[in-house]
């Protein structure tokens, strides 16, 4: 047996490892991307590759962190002292960006645990600056990491981080974030050790156990209460970035008692473009949503998930298969998979539901010759916008959601790092879709360029708007524009582009739907 106290205890001390390595990895980053937006998770693993803890930083690694441990877990054989890099989308990850990184967690020799930690790289090599291109094929999205060595029985591999240098556009920036992400995880194995040493290595697993034994038990409770039946909804995906519209996601949710089973399986296809997701970002977003109707404070690990059957069709647009290009999956396309979700469970606890909120991260990637130092730049970001309204209040205006968890780069950091001038940074007044609660308002970004750059968007909810619930209106769609020498010029949802000094490049982000018919 447990006891509830010491449950509580090791719930907070294993959240706190977790919490830790995050602070070290914000703190030790060099890239504006980390160390002010915080676009990075840190968790801790059972020897098995099992979630134990994950602190609360991004969303969408949620399910796929453990999919890449275990991932490393088959194809290396761990020492003492080594850490294993990976960002193979078909090996457990989201896309190429995100590049993780697994510590082993020996204690009397034996491997008891791991860490983990995971950062979006601002570039990775690949097609177009930001390694967020319109592509057509994973090849052109950046360096492909499978699972190697990259620290070597306490030794950084210099061949590896040479090689991974030698592929990228900003190679100093780089290997100052993989040194953060060494020095997270070197602090979450210390802390590990230190929670054997002061209460057993046997206490420290059976508490490993009873959490993840716990958030079952809550998690099973939860959707019990949700009234057995079967609840669909779909939603679409405006399009891949190179000429496909009206992707179709569509979800077929069966609660039967204490069980979910969440089906993509009528889904459209995989695509040309790079809105692909692989099933580990479906995982994640699914979690995420039964992760949110949980009430109690319980841990975010492992057996919060063992209810929940996820059902997808092997080469659709939720399930892609290699080489099929992933960049947006993992940012656009996880956050449909949540509106719809969402959508369908409103039809089984309409006063538990949001009404969806914007519906996309609003990436914005600009790479260019820095003038002051003649070296490369590399600048990327999501951008916020309104949240679903929902029964008892409105939603928020100008926040990132769902998926995403990150920060904005204050301005202050943006102009002194990039060859940029914030010309506007304001909510985007009555985009909120209109009810009884009005959905939250999206944000209006306005950034000059100082130099000439490569300007990449990949959008969404720019044509088709975040809807509302029982009634509600839609929010606002997006909108892209690039003013060139004063004349204003919309762009699509996905574009590249080419832009001189003195350009502007403006997003005005989605507001989130409205609850309730309006009364007026």
């Amino acid at each position: 047996m447990a006891d509830p106290i010491m449950l509580e205890v090791f719930k907070n001390r294993f959240s706190a490892v977790a919490e830790e390595m995050g602070v070290i990895l914000q703190k030790t980053a060099f890239s504006p991307n980390i160390k002010e937006r915080r676009d990075f998770s840190c968790a801790v693993f059972d020897r098995e590759g099992r979630l134990v803890a994950q602190a609360a930083h991004i969303p969408v690694h949620l399910g796929s962190m453990p999919m890449s441990v275990r991932s490393a877990i088959s194809h290396i054989q761990f020492e003492e002292g080594d850490m294993v890099v990976l960002n193979d989308p078909y090996r457990g990850g989201t896309h190429l960006p995100d590049v993780t990184l697994i510590a082993p967690v020996f204690i009397d020799g034996e491997l008891t645990f791991f860490v983990a930690n995971r950062a979006h790289h601002s570039d990775i090599g690949g097609s177009s600056s930001g390694s967020m291109p319109l592509s057509r094929s994973i090849f052109q999205e950046g360096l492909i990491i499978p699972p190697v060595k990259l620290v070597k029985k306490g030794e950084i591999s210099k061949e590896v981080m040479e090689f991974i240098k030698s592929n990228v556009r900003t190679p100093e920036e780089r290997e100052g974030d993989f040194m953060a992400q060494v020095s997270a995880n070197t602090a979450g194995i210390k802390r590990l050790k230190e929670l054997v040493d002061k209460y057993s290595k046997e206490t420290v697993l059976h508490y490993m156990k009873a959490l993840n034994d716990y958030s079952g038990r809550v998690m099973r409770s939860r959707i019990n209460e949700i009234p057995d039946g079967t609840y669909t909804f779909t939603d679409y995906m405006e399009d891949d970035g190179v000429g496909n519209t009206d992707i179709k996601i569509s979800v077929e949710i069966k609660i039967d008692g204490e069980r979910a089973v969440v089906d993509f399986s009528r889904s459209d296809d995989q695509t040309e473009g790079s809105i692909n997701a692989v099933r580990a970002i479906t995982l994640s977003a699914v979690y995420y949503v039964f992760r949110s109707l949980v009430r109690e404070d319980i841990p975010t690990n492992d057996g919060c998930f063992r209810p929940i059957e996820v059902i997808t069709r092997k080469g659709s647009v939720v399930d892609c298969q290699h080489p099929f290009p992933v960049a947006a999956g993992n940012v656009e396309t996880s956050q449909r998979i949540v509106d719809v979700v969402l959508g369908a469970l409103s039809k089984a606890i309409p006063d538990e539901i949001p009404a969806a909120s914007q519906g996309t991260m609003n990436n914005l990637t600009i790479g260019g010759i820095h003038p002051q130092t003649g070296r490369p730049f590399t600048y990327y970001e999501t951008i916020g916008g309104g949240m679903g309204a929902f029964l008892g209040g409105d939603g928020e205006s100008g926040i990132q959601s769902h998926m995403t968890n990150t920060l904005n780069t204050p301005v202050e950091a943006l102009e002194f790092e990039f060859p940029f001038m914030v010309e506007r940074y304001s909510l985007r007044k009555n985009s909120g879709g209109k009810g009884v609660y009005r959905g939250g308002d999206g944000l209006i970004r306005q950034i000059k360029l100082l130099t000439d750059a490569e300007v990449t968007v990949i959008s969404e909810r720019r044509r088709i708007p975040p809807y509302g619930l029982s009634g509600g209106q839609p929010g606002e769609v997006g909108r892209n524009i690039i003013i060139h020498r004063g004349k204003r010029i919309e762009e699509k949802g996905k574009f590249t582009r080419k832009l001189n000094k003195g350009d502007s490049i403006v997003i005005e982000t989605p507001g989130g739907g409205g609850f309730g018919k309006p009364t007026y």
